[in-house]
C-alpha cells in the first residue's frame, strides 16, 4: 500500500539548527498553500493508502481546519484504509484545545512532537521557541484529547551537553509515557545559524557513550530500538517511516515533498509559490542518480531488522557477497548473521556509515 506525505513549509521561526524548507507564512498563503495540496491529489493515479504523514515546517501551524480539509480531499481521491496510521508533526506552542480537537475529530491517531531537550538553556541554544514546561502540558493535553499514540523528539550531542545532562531530559521525558521517541544527534548543517557560529560539539567518543548510554536506559523502560534513532513501545512502530526503510512506495505532495512510485524518484522544488502556482514534479535525474541496491543496503542496515536473506534474493540475486561483508564482523560485536539474514548490533550501528559504505 501506498504511504502519503504532505509538506507543510510554514514556521513561526527558524531552529538555529534546521535546513528543511520552511518559513513564516500568512493566513493567506496557507489558505492557498491548503488549497494546491488538495488540488495536486487529482494529478496522480487512485489507490489504497494505509499511512499519511504530515510533515514540515510545522503542520500544528497550519491548524485543524486546513490539515482536516486535506485529509477529506485525500479521502476523496484515495482508498485510505479505516487502520490507517495518520500522523501530524506538531511544536508544543502550536498545540491547543481547538487543534487537537480538529485533528481527532479528522482521524488523526499519532502526533509527533519536537521536544528536544528538557532543558531551557539547550532549548534557547537550538533557537526552540517552547519551553519544556510547555512541551509537558501539550502531551498532557493530547491525552485529555484521546491521543494514545504519540512521538516525541529529543536531540543529543549539544555544545557542552554531557551524558548526565542528556539522560535528565531522558528521565523527564519518560514521565510523560511516550508510545515512541526518536532521538537524533545534532549535525551542524551548512547554512543555519548554529552551523556558522560553529560551536564546539562532544567528539565522536563521547556522543558514542551517550548513545549507548540512551540505548541501555530506554531498553530497560520496555523500548524496542528498531531504527538507529527510534524506539517505541512494542506495537507503536512508526509505520509510515518503515515504508522509507524499505523501499515501499510513498507519494509526497508539496514543497519541497519527494516521492518514490513505480521505481522511480521524484521531488517536487523547494518553492511555496512555484506549487500553488501549479509547478510540477522535479524528473527522475534532477533529484540525483538512483541506486535500488545500494539505497536498499543502506536503508535496511538502519534498522535492527537488518537485511532479510529472501526478501534481498527475490529483489536483487546472491546474499552471499553481503554475508562475506557483515558475518566477519560478528566477532568484533558490530554485527550479527543468521540463517534469515543479517542486522548491525548497537555498536555496529555506532559505525554504521563506514559498514554501509564497505558493503555498498
Amino acid at each position: 500500500m501506498l504511504g502519503l506525505y504532505f509538506h507543510i513549509p510554514f514556521c513561526a521561526s527558524k531552529c538555529a539548527y534546521c535546513d528543511f524548507y520552511s518559513f513564516p507564512g500568512s493566513a493567506a498563503q496557507m489558505d492557498a498553500y491548503t488549497a494546491a495540496l488538495c488540488g495536486r491529489l487529482r494529478s496522480f493515479p487512485a489507490q489504497p493508502v494505509d499511512t499519511v504523514y504530515f510533515g514540515g515546517g510545522t503542520p500544528s501551524l497550519l491548524g485543524g481546519e486546513r490539515i482536516a480539509a486535506v485529509l477529506s480531499a485525500a479521502r476523496r481521491h484515495f482508498n485510505i484504509t479505516p487502520d490507517a496510521e495518520i500522523t501530524v508533526e506538531c511544536n508544543p506552542d502550536s498545540m491547543d484545545d481547538a487543534l487537537l480537537s480538529a485533528l481527532s475529530a479528522a482521524g488523526v491517531g499519532r502526533l509527533s512532537i519536537g521536544v528536544q531537550s528538557a532543558h531551557e538553556d539547550e532549548l534557547r541554544l537550538l533557537g526552540r521557541r517552547h519551553t519544556f514546561p510547555q512541551a509537558r502540558q501539550a502531551v498532557l493535553l493530547a491525552r485529555t484529547h484521546g491521543f494514545r499514540n504519540l512521538s516525541l523528539d529529543l536531540m543529543y550531542g549539544l555544545p557542552g551537553q554531557s551524558t548526565e545532562k542528556f539522560l535528565e531530559s531522558v528521565e523527564r521525558v519518560l514521565e510523560l509515557r511516550p508510545e515512541h521517541l526518536s532521538c537524533y544527534g545534532l549535525k551542524l548543517e551548512e547554512g543555519t545559524p548554529l552551523h556558522r557560529a560553529q560551536p564546539v560539539l562532544p567528539d565522536d567518543d563521547a556522543q558514542a557513550d551517550t548513545y549507548l548510554a540512551l540505548c541501555r536506559r530506554l531498553a530497560a523502560a520496555g523500548f524496542v530500538h528498531y531504527e538507529i534513532s527510534n524506539f517505541c513501545k512494542p506495537g507503536f512502530r512508526a509505520r509510515h517511516n518503515e515504508k522509507y526503510w524499505d523501499l515501499s512506495e510513498y507519494l509526497g505532495i508539496g514543497a519541497a515533498a519527494h516521492s518514490f512510485l513505480d521505481g522511480r524518484r521524484f521531488a517536487f522544488p523547494r518553492d511555496a509559490s512555484a506549487f500553488i502556482g501549479g509547478a510540477s514534479p522535479e524528473p527522475e535525474e534532477a533529484v540525483g542518480s538512483f541506486d535500488p541496491r545500494a539505497e536498499y543496503l543502506m536503508l535496511r542496515l538502519r534498522t535492527s531488522d537488518g537485511i532479510c536473506r529472501a526478501d534481498y534474493q527475490r529483489r536483487f540475486g546472491d546474499f552471499t557477497p553481503v554475508e562475506q561483508v557483515l558475518r566477519p564482523l560478528e566477532r568484533c560485536g558490530l554485527a550479527a548473521c543468521t540463517v534469515d539474514g543479517c542486522h548491525l548490533t548497537e555498536q555496529g550501528f555506532l559505525v554504521s556509515n563506514a559498514i554501509i559504505s564497505q558493503l555498498i
